[in-house]
């Protein structure tokens, strides 16, 4: 079986059964558990109903290694990692997130929530999964417990805000039919809020729309709705609830750079001083906003692998992504939309401003958020037009993370996809209008490069 399709740089994804079925999950629980040698493991599932049986057959893999399952059962990716530090077991979490119904996957992390990507033994257990392919583990079953920790879980969300400071809001949720559906009515159940749950139901055929809300077609449901009701906010999982976005009380969409250096200059607050993490791809608005609130800002890679390990690094108390990943040092260093969440309600409820108020001095430029296009070969495509810019000589290049050129009035990065043959491209700059010409500008190196 090829597996190099669908082991990526920090998870592991790809379509049910052709690419990933009981099989290799089984041959990977085995891996799993003999790399990582310690007694037990945990393991949970999203909504998807391929994960019922690899979850399974991942469990038997590790139980036939000889070591413990403890099953999570149904949880949201932040809660499977908040089981693994609470546990101080590795995990294993079945979940293709916003990826379509066809697809199902796997992120594994060690005790802790300490992640495991390409560069941390995922290339390694991916070897060792063809072994157990060939050679299936024989030796005596370990022994397999459910384990219950949604009071634990819920407790120690509420540990991220002042729960005394909340007030009555109006609050819509679109969680897509994914486990945002299943972890949401439990945080806010005995809080202040009057909270509506948007396509509640677990479906991980995805009926109403997909749990990708980074797309904008994907959150059109969640606007009207906020109109509708007069919502204070709108937040909108994506498929494992990892990761949130927020809507205005104007139905006005906010990005994640936007979140992350609010949240930043709150953490800032709390922990004077501290140093804070952001990905390549964040405005220019959250360095700006780190350092305004006496902060230590550092620059990491796209990715929820590199930016774990470079919090352990640096001891960051905080670190955002453009893509709504939010990490937290007090959170195993994990990422988590609905702790995102309760940091934003409380910071809302102190306020006593609507939500557009409040972020308005974090939303400084324009940006043209992700646009993807499809080419032959990425990461070639990459190579050419850093070497274009060389030759023109009117930027600053560097190559954390894919391609950032800075031409000091606006910038872009142009990353290859770790799934698809795509090139990913964000640009800002001051104006929608200079966004709109830039975007145009760098399509057409793209083009040129690909003719």
């Amino acid at each position: 079986m090829d597996t190099s399709l669908i082991f990526k740089a920090y998870d592991v994804r790809g379509t049910y059964p052709d690419q990933i079925n009981e099989e290799l999950a089984r041959a990977i629980g085995s891996a799993f558990a003999t790399f990582v040698d310690v007694p037990r493991v945990v393991v949970a599932r999203d909504m998807r109903p391929s994960g019922v049986s690899l979850t399974a057959a991942f469990a038997e893999g590790v139980r036939r290694a000889g070591v413990e399952v403890l099953d999570l059962g149904l949880a949201s990716t932040d809660f499977l990692y908040y089981a693994s530090g609470h546990l101080d077991a590795p995990g294993a979490m079945f979940t293709a997130s916003h990826n379509p119904a066809g697809y199902n996957g796997l992120k594994l992390c060690f005790a802790g929530a300490k992640p495991i990507g390409s560069e941390s033994g995922l290339k390694e257990i991916e070897a060792m999964a063809h072994q157990f392919l060939a050679t299936p583990a024989s030796g005596d079953m370990a022994e397999q417990h459910d384990v219950s920790l949604m009071k634990e879980w819920v407790a120690h969300v509420h540990s991220f805000a002042d729960l005394s400071v909340m007030r009555p809001l109006k609050i819509v949720a679109d969680t897509a039919n994914g486990m945002g559906g299943f972890i949401a009515p439990e945080i806010f159940a005995g809080l202040p809020f009057d909270v509506e749950i948007m396509y509640p139901e677990l479906d991980g055929t995805f009926p109403n729309h997909p749990a990708d809300p980074l797309n904008p077609e994907n959150i059109v449901d969640l606007q009207r709705r906020v109109l509708e009701v007069g919502a204070d906010i709108g937040l909108a999982f994506d498929g494992d609830a990892d990761r949130v976005f927020l809507i205005d009380e104007k139905a006005q969409p906010i990005s994640g750079s936007t979140t992350t250096a609010m949240v930043a200059a709150s953490m800032l607050d709390k922990h004077p001083g501290a140093t804070i993490l952001y990905n390549v791809i964040c405005s220019k608005s959250v360095p700006a906003v780190i350092a305004e609130h006496g902060g230590v800002g550092v620059r990491t890679r796209v990715g929820h692998s590199y930016i774990k390990s470079a919090m352990a690094e640096t001891n960051a108390v905080f670190g955002g992504e453009h893509s709504g990943h939010y990490y937290y040092r007090e959170n195993f260093r994990a990422d988590s939309g609905i702790i995102t969440a309760m940091v934003v309600l409380e910071l809302l409820c102190r306020a006593r401003v609507p939500l557009s108020e409040l972020v308005a001095p974090f939303n400084r430029f324009a940006a043209s958020g992700e646009i993807n296009t499809t080419v032959t070969s990425p990461s070639a495509s990459v190579a050419a037009i850093a070497e274009l810019l060389r030759m023109a000589g009117d930027a600053t290049i560097d190559l954390m993370d894919g391609l950032t050129a800075d031409f000091g009035g606006w910038w872009f990065n142009l990353r290859p996809s770790n799934t698809e043959p795509l090139l990913r491209l964000n640009v800002e700059a001051a104006t929608d209008e200079d966004v709109a010409r830039h975007v145009a500008d760098v399509r057409a190196m793209i083009a040129a490069v690909e003719a």
